[in-house]
C-alpha cells in the first residue's frame, strides 16, 4: 500500500512539473514575440525620427541668400533692361538644385514666375564671363526664364543641365526685365519685390525701389 501511495505522489508531481513547464515555455514564447515586436517598432521609430530630423534641419537651414542686385541700362535705353541677382547658399545649407528653383518678381503692377530652362539654357561658366557681366548673351531673350552666371563653384557641381549650388558656390541669376515688364524695361520709382524659392528650405527675399532717375553718365546701378 505504501508503495502505491508513493507511486501516485510521484506521478502527481510529474504531471504538475510538465504542466508548469508547458506554461513556462508558453510565457517565454509570448515574451519573445512581444520583445521582437517592441524591437521592430523601436527601430522603425528611430529611423522615422532620424528622417524627420534630417528633413527639419533641411527646412530650417537650407536656402539661398540674396547678396546683391545690379541693374543695367543700355546706351540707347531709357530704363533698366537687364537685372543680375547674386545668390549663395545660406550657412549650413544643403545643396540647392536650381532646376527645382523658381524666381518670382513683381513691379507692383505685374508679377511673373521664372524658372531655369535646362532644355534651352542660358548658362555662363566662370571661364566664359570674359569680364563683361552685361553681355546680352548672358541673359534670356524671353520673360519666362532666368539664366545663370557662375561666379564661384569650388565643388564643380554647376553645369548647364544640372546646376546644383553647393557650399562655397555663388551664382548670378540673370533676368531680362525688358521682356518681363515691357519694352521700356524697369522704370524709375518702381517698388520691386520678389523671392527665390528652392525646392527645400527658406526662400531668399528681396525688395527695393528703382532709382528716381537714370543719369546718362552711367549704365550700371546697384539696386540692393
Amino acid at each position: 500500500m505504501g508503495n502505491i501511495i508513493k507511486k501516485l505522489k510521484a506521478d502527481d508531481i510529474g504531471d504538475m512539473g510538465i504542466g508548469a513547464m508547458i506554461v513556462f515555455i508558453a510565457m517565454v514564447l509570448v515574451a519573445g514575440i512581444a520583445a521582437s515586436v517592441l524591437i521592430q517598432t523601436a527601430n522603425r521609430l528611430e529611423i522615422q525620427a532620424m528622417q524627420t530630423g534630417q528633413e527639419t534641419i533641411g527646412e530650417v537651414s537650407t536656402g539661398l541668400a540674396v547678396t546683391e542686385i545690379t541693374g543695367y541700362r543700355g546706351a540707347t535705353d531709357t530704363n533698366l533692361t537687364l537685372l543680375a541677382i547674386t545668390v549663395q547658399p545660406r550657412s549650413g545649407s544643403f545643396s540647392v538644385d536650381l532646376n527645382q528653383t523658381y524666381l518670382e518678381i513683381s513691379d507692383s503692377d505685374k508679377k511673373v514666375i521664372l524658372r531655369y530652362d535646362y532644355t534651352n539654357p542660358v548658362f555662363v561658366p566662370q571661364d566664359v564671363i570674359g569680364g563683361d557681366l552685361f553681355n546680352s548673351t548672358h541673359y534670356p531673350a524671353d520673360g519666362t526664364s532666368f539664366g545663370i552666371i557662375v561666379l564661384e563653384d569650388p565643388r564643380g557641381s554647376l553645369s548647364s543641365t544640372y546646376p546644383v549650388v553647393k557650399k562655397g558656390g555663388k551664382v548670378m541669376l540673370t533676368i531680362n526685365v525688358g521682356q518681363i515688364f515691357g519694352v521700356d524695361g524697369l522704370a524709375t520709382r518702381k517698388d520691386i519685390w520678389g523671392m527665390i524659392q528652392p525646392e527645400e528650405g527658406a526662400g531668399g527675399v528681396f525688395a527695393f525701389t528703382s532709382p528716381a532717375s537714370y543719369p546718362t553718365s552711367k549704365n550700371v546701378f546697384i539696386l540692393y
